[in-house]
């Protein structure tokens, strides 16, 4: 079978469906082949796109033609190089113009343009500009001239009449030319390369110099002829021909126009710009066809943006384009087309939406040109200027615009507006602000807390998430521009923020639509956002104490008895306007933002607590019927708990958690199975649903049951009204049989309620360190509930999803209850351990560590029992070989847990554990490997925390009694310090770690430029500083006399090096050994 054969019948192959997937693959395989050795296959895919004649190429399948042209654009687009080495550029070149010129002149001039393939129209055309771009101007001088003649040629016709095939085809490549030559979009999604960008300067050089007159007369010449033709047919003229209608028309004027933007940046501006032309763009401007007007917007905005080298060539252009006029009554005339009820709104609006995209791209043109740090002449700055203040008007329209995608279209120019404001401001900030200016900033300030308006007509609840992800992008754009106007005139933003609230607020009654209502709760929680200063925080930003109040009394004082501050005027109107109540969801939500957002306005205004927290428990807040809102209600609600704690009355908090116990209740829902195997549970745990959410429910109980601690039984029995119906349930799933892998929902039950009771014990305080006797009762209650998390735990231990629930309630029990639950721990650690699977070790070292500093002497007997077994598992694993990315991820998070663990038993004065009599044996091991991990820096962050870890132990076990550690620090209430703890332990600090010190610096792969590098060098110069704390005067004649001498130090250095140590600080030391080891690198 022949090429051009097995290559059709491995598209046919490959874009059947039904085909063998591995068939399939080998034909994509042969596919790829073929194109990639485009420079032996383009004369079979240049015969397969050209067939014999036109028949021939309507019988051809599509696809196998498009690919054809792909091999051709591989050759011409990436094998250029390859071909010229060969010798075969030429050539092929030659071959590949004569052929594709005599199908131009068969299928376009003579032909029907490639009907029965519309798409590859607009391939070939891309095809057709890769092979100008190698072969002009040397090969092809005549490309463009050879085209010129042909626009006129139409069969069958005796006079000269424009042929709409060659004519689009003509204006298409151009528009490919100018793409690959010129557009920065298409050029910044390539490589670099100096060869291509050589190759496109020249051409467009090439261009200038010999074609851009004639491509650019041809070009107006042919919008004019369509132009004239499209007004006699929309006058009642009748068609030159079929091909000629009044819709070819319209694309033709649309294309030409579009041809003449794209080469308008880097062509003569004297050839564009002429009064012929602008007289014609003008009109077009406003051409019944929205398509034409917004191809022509956009050749205007790339004739303003036509970089020229002096200013006054700028100034002069816009002044022959008078735009600022015509977009003036072009905005009021499509302002009033745009109304609703007009039957091509939406076409109207993206053409607003170009007029303002115009605007912007002018105005930002004119501010450049009256930038004074540029120097332009002052007749260009007076000018510019001039035309500036003329276009503000217009812009402000545009801005103001009831569609968001018009507002948006003038947003970089208003940006830059303040930007050149801010700048003024800071080189004048007396008299910066002019009477106009300030005029200016009021008109935009007004528009933008419009716009931060819903629309009334549209419901949020109704929208679908884009529209309402793109509502709130376009509130934190208004957002940022309301800061830059605060930043220019802060007072002007307050003020104007507060009116429109309180204007709103005072009134709010039925005659306030819900959208009003909205934004004025909206703006009281932003106007907390433009506080500046000290005041700005805490209480002091909602009241106004005296100045001679005492800092340290502040929390004692009566914060009620003092005047608003103007936030705290909103917030106090806001409170009296019953604007919660308002039947909107969108109302509603944006009211418990606010509050929750604002937790201190009432520990100042403590009377309006309570009717905060009953519109929290009703049906606008977490009994809400819409399931969204309950979710983000029960979040805003545990916040403003929290917050507010201390300011709610013991006895409000029976009555919010018995208005709350039908929303306690824990339900478990599995995803709908699609297929037998599915893990269900994993699914189910891996996505955040209700219970995640609810979750914070459930710290809010356990906070507000803590306000009753002044009646401990009445605590202990609310407690126990939350905690045994969880206890009920997770009872019961715990007896209730398991059938198979999609019959898991007792496991998520039970997962969610031993949650559900962590959560609980959560909103606790932490404990004391002195733990009270007998402990208060709510303890016992808590003790009840570990009790029951151990049962379920060694029922279910074979789930890691009971594993985990189990290790996150027990860190909440241990930190609110403290040694009171340090009897279950040995169970607890036991039950983690025996059927945990590696990937939890990062977990589980983490809530190791958590344990120990919170119980610390506690659990010595638990940890004195694991340290030494989990060593040597660990390292175990560490020693394996990685294999893939996410083995690497999984090696080092272990790594780094177990360093962060065994450094905070350090930390925590644990260390003893290390040389009890079961882990002393252990003891060099552990260090040995963990000095390993200390010396490779191809992970500097666990690098950095090995030395973390080693550094301590010099001190703990070789501290010498008259070293400078063994020194009593004044004040000190650490325990005593114990000498030599680890007989011997000072050979391995001489022969290990002094070595590893100096060697890992030295170390080719060493960076100190790395962020993280130079963390693992300080904590190198701690290490050196606590081995002298430890060693004293014995460390010093060592590194003097023995270590550095033998590495070849210059004996003044040395000296030097040991004076530091002994002089300096640690943290002083600390930095003075990065800087010598970095002057050491540069050196």
């Amino acid at each position: 079978m022949s090429t051009d054969q097995n290559i059709i019948s491995a598209i046919a192959i490959a874009s059947d469906p039904s085909q063998p997937r591995p068939l399939q693959n080998e034909a994509v395989e042969f596919l790829n082949t073929v194109r990639t050795g485009a420079i032996d296959t383009w004369p079979v895919a240049l015969q397969l796109f050209v067939c014999e004649d036109s028949a021939a190429r309507a019988k051809q399948i599509a696809q196998v033609r498009l690919f054809a042209l792909q091999v051709l654009d591989e050759l011409l687009d990436n094998r250029q190089e390859e071909l010229v080495a060969a010798g075969r550029a030429q050539e092929t070149y030659a071959t590949l113009q004569s052929t594709l010129g005599a199908y131009i002149t068969e299928e376009y001039v003579t032909g029907s343009a490639e009907a029965n393939a519309p798409f590859i129209r607009n391939k070939f055309s891309h095809t057709l500009a890769l092979l100008f771009l190698c072969t002009y101007p040397d090969q092809w001088p005549t490309f463009f001239t050879s085209i010129s003649p042909l626009l006129h040629t139409s069969p069958g016709s005796s006079t000269p009449t424009l042929n709409p095939h060659v004519t689009t085809f003509f204006l298409r490549l151009l528009l490919e030319i100018s793409g690959e030559i010129h557009d920065q979009t298409i050029k910044s999604a390539r490589t670099f390369v100096p060869s291509r960008h050589a190759r496109d300067t020249n051409i467009r050089d090439a261009i200038r110099a010999k074609d851009a007159v004639g491509v650019n007369a041809e070009v107006i010449h042919i919008l004019e002829e369509v132009t004239t033709m499209l007004e006699a047919i929309r006058a009642g003229g009748a068609p030159i021909s079929d091909s000629l209608g009044q819709s070819q028309l319209v694309d033709l004027v649309e294309l030409s126009v579009k041809a003449f933007a794209s080469y308008v940046p880097w062509i003569d501006i004297n050839l564009t710009v002429t009064p012929a032309t602008i007289n014609l763009l003008f009109k077009l401007l406003s051409d019944p066809a929205v398509p034409i007007r917004l191809a022509t917007s956009g050749a205007l905005l790339r004739i303003v943006q036509k970089g020229l080298k002096e200013p006054t060539d700028k100034m002069q252009l816009f002044r022959v384009l008078s735009l600022g006029q015509v977009l003036e009554m072009l905005e009021e005339k499509t302002r009033i087309s745009s109304t609703k009820g007009d039957a091509d709104k939406d076409d109207e609006v993206t053409y607003r939406e170009s007029l303002g995209k115009l605007t912007s791209g002018l105005g930002l043109e004119l501010i450049k040109l009256c930038d004074e740090q540029s120097g332009p002449p002052p007749p260009v700055l007076a000018g510019a200027e001039e035309l500036l203040q003329q276009l503000l008007p217009t812009m402000l329209r545009f801005l103001a615009d009831e569609y968001d995608d018009v507002s948006s279209s003038v947003f970089p120019m208003l940006s830059q507006i303040f930007v050149v404001y801010k700048r003024a401001k800071k080189n004048s900030p007396q008299t910066h602000l002019t009477a106009a200016k300030r005029n200016f900033l009021l008109q935009t300030l007004e528009i933008l807390l419009r716009k931060m308006r819903w629309d009334p007509d549209e419901d949020p609840d109704d929208l679908d998430d884009d529209d309402r992800a793109a509502f709130e992008t376009l509130r934190s754009d208004l957002r940022l521009f309301l800061d830059s106007i605060s930043a220019i005139d802060e007072e002007l933003v307050i003020d104007a923020i507060k009116t429109l609230a309180m204007n709103t607020l005072t009134r709010a009654d039925d005659s306030i639509g819900w959208a009003d209502a909205e934004l004025s709760v909206y703006l009281v929680f932003l106007y907390g956002e433009f506080q500046k200063g000290e005041r700005s925080k805490g209480r002091m930003a909602f009241v106004t104490p005296p100045e001679d109040v005492a800092k340290d009394k502040r929390k004692s004082t009566n914060w009620g008895q003092y005047p608003l501050t103007p936030h705290g005027e909103m917030l106090d109107a806001l409170m009296r306007s019953k604007i919660s109540a308002f039947p909107h969801n969108a109302v509603a939500i944006q009211y418990f933002e606010t509050v929750g957002r604002y937790g201190d306005f009432f520990k100042v205004r403590k009377q309006y607590v309570e009717s905060v927290l009953m519109t929290f428990i009703d049906a606008r807040g977490i009994h809400h019927p819409k399931e969204s809102v309950r979710r983000r209600v029960f979040y805003i609600f545990y916040k403003f708990i929290k917050d507010c704690k201390l300011e709610i009355p013991p006895e409000y908090a029976t009555n919010i958690i018995d208005s709350m116990r039908d929303v306690l209740v824990v339900r478990a829902e599995l995803p709908e199975p699609e297929s037998s195997d599915q893990d269900l549970l994993s699914e189910a745990l891996s996505s955040a649903g209700f219970f995640d959410s609810q979750l914070y429910l459930f710290e809010s109980v356990g906070t507000l049951v803590s306000l009753l601690a002044k009646e401990p039984e009445k605590q202990a029995t609310v407690l126990q009204s939350v905690t045994n119906p969880l206890l009920a349930s997770l009872q019961q799933s715990i007896q209730t049989p398991i059938n198979g892998l999609q019959d898991t929902l007792p496991i998520l039950q039970a997962h969610h309620v031993i949650r559900a009771l962590g959560s609980v014990a959560k909103g606790f305080p932490e404990a004391p360190q002195t733990t009270p006797v007998p402990p208060p009762a709510w303890i016992l209650v808590l003790k009840q509930v570990a009790e029951a998390i151990l049962v379920s735990l060694e029922a279910m231990n074979q789930h890691r999803a009971i594993r985990d629930a189990s290790r996150f309630a027990f860190a909440r029990i241990i930190a609110s209850t403290g040694s009171n639950i340090t009897q279950y721990i040995p169970i607890l650690m036991n039950h983690l351990i025996s059927q945990s699977q590696p990937v939890e070790l990062v977990d589980f070292l983490s809530f190791l560590s958590f344990t120990v500093h919170k119980l610390q002497n506690e659990v010595f007997g638990v940890l004195d029992e694991l340290i030494s077994p989990l060593s040597t598992h660990i390292f175990e694993m560490l020693a394996r070989p990685v294999e893939g990315t996410d083995d690497r991820l999984q090696h080092n998070d272990t790594k780094k847990a177990y360093l962060d663990f065994v450094t905070h038993i350090m930390i925590d004065r644990m260390h003893a554990v290390f040389i009890s009599e079961r882990n002393k044996e252990q003891l060099p091991n552990i260090v040995q490997s963990i000095s390993t991990i200390a010396e490779d820096m191809s992970d500097p962050a666990s690098s950095r925390l090995a030395l973390s870890f080693l550094s301590r132990t010099a001190v703990a076990f070789a501290q010498a009694p008259d070293a400078p550690g063994a020194q009593p620090t004044p004040n000190a209430t650490s325990t005593p310090v114990q000498f030599n703890a680890v007989p011997g332990y000072q050979n391995f600090i001489y022969e290990r770690l002094v070595p590893l010190a100096f060697s890992i610096p030295a170390s080719p792969s060493f960076n100190i430029k790395d962020g993280q590098s130079l963390s693992a060098t300080m904590e190198i110069g701690v290490l050196l500083r606590q081995i002298y704390q430890a060693r004293g005067q014995e460390a010093i004649k060592y590194l003097a006399e023995v270590y550095l001498p033998s590495k070849n130090w210059p004996p003044a250095l040395a000296a030097e090096f040991v004076t530091k140590l002994t002089e300096l600080d640690a943290k002083q030391f600390r930095k003075y050994f990065a800087d010598f080891v970095r002057s050491s690198a540069s050196s």
